[in-house]
């Protein structure tokens, strides 16, 4: 039995949504003038991405550590943290809303494979982290997953399901566990 066939895998066309030269200068540009910037240069960063096409509001902080693999399918609200070593890989659309926290080493994974097929097709599904949500370190968020407005995810969980607005979530994989509770 032949469960997966590598040699018969073919990129779709257009999957990266720009040529691969722009794919490879915005790598090395990534690894480069982005990465190399002092960590208050977040208006630097923002620029860069934003000449990419990264739709970006105001006031976003985003760490030199962090690594987006296609910043014309990343949309950022206002008043975000995108902490240290954080992993945007964003072979589909990442929508991220306002007033969200992403601690360090966050890795939001929007592709997969097909483990069905011998070509082993790769996929791509959005993900959407809606308004004031905070991720903690180490949350993996699955390709196709919703987190909901004011949801918080425990450190070092995985999300594979849409998790519901207003609920403190976690472990592998992680279920709501009970309601945020917000004081003055």
């Amino acid at each position: 039995m032949i469960y997966q066939n590598l040699s018969k895998f073919s990129l779709p066309k257009n999957f990266r949504g720009r040529s691969s030269i722009i794919v490879i200068i915005w790598w090395s540009i990534q690894n480069t003038l982005f990465a190399w910037s002092p960590q208050p240069f977040y208006g630097w960063r923002i620029f860069l991405l934003r000449l990419f096409g990264a739709q970006i509001g105001k006031q976003v902080n985003i760490r030199p550590t962090t690594k987006i693999t296609y910043p014309w399918k990343l949309k950022i609200g206002n008043y975000c943290w995108i902490g240290d070593n954080c992993d945007l890989y964003n072979l589909g659309e990442i929508e991220i809303g306002n007033n969200v926290a992403l601690a360090h080493r966050v890795y939001l994974c929007t592709g997969n494979h097909d483990y069905t097929k011998k070509s082993f097709d790769i996929l791509a599904q959005k993900i959407k982290i809606e308004d004031e949500v905070w991720l903690p370190n180490d949350v993996f968020i699955g390709p196709g997953v919703t987190i909901g407005k004011g949801c918080v995810i425990g450190a070092r969980s995985t999300v594979l399901n849409d998790m519901p607005e207003g609920m403190i979530c976690y472990g592998y994989p992680a279920k709501p566990i009970r309601k945020r509770i917000v004081t003055q």
